[in-house]
């Protein structure tokens, strides 16, 4: 079961997403939902989003194409920064690297802590 919480700090301008567990495409859909109201409520092109994915599983085929739509989003809401923090899992840093890469998402930044 994934999970996923939202925290905007606009003192210093940066929108917190800890997402963890296995993301169904039922999650990424309520993800996304959640996502566009809430990024509503600031420019995003003033922000950085860091996304906490130490305790998020390697994505299924089934559920990359929602992964890239989320990418997609990062890109078009035009984040300053796009900031991933993983713990230290070469598959996962793959396969977010290959993601960003396949939605020309430029502006990322993977950190294995």
């Amino acid at each position: 079961m994934g999970n996923f919480n939202f925290t905007s700090n606009a003192a210093v301008q940066k929108l917190n997403v800890q997402v963890e567990g296995s993301m169904s495409t039922e999650d990424a859909g309520r993800f996304i939902q959640e996502y566009n109201q809430i990024v509503s409520t600031f420019d995003p092109a003033q922000y950085e989003i860091i996304l906490d994915c130490k305790t998020l599983n390697v994505s299924s085929p089934d559920t990359l194409p929602m992964l890239e739509q989320c990418y997609i989003l990062y890109k078009e809401s035009g984040f300053k920064k796009v900031t991933f923090i993983i713990a230290k899992s070469p598959v996962l840093k793959m396969q977010l690297s290959r993601v960003a890469r396949a939605t020309k998402l430029e502006n990322y930044e993977i950190i294995e802590a």
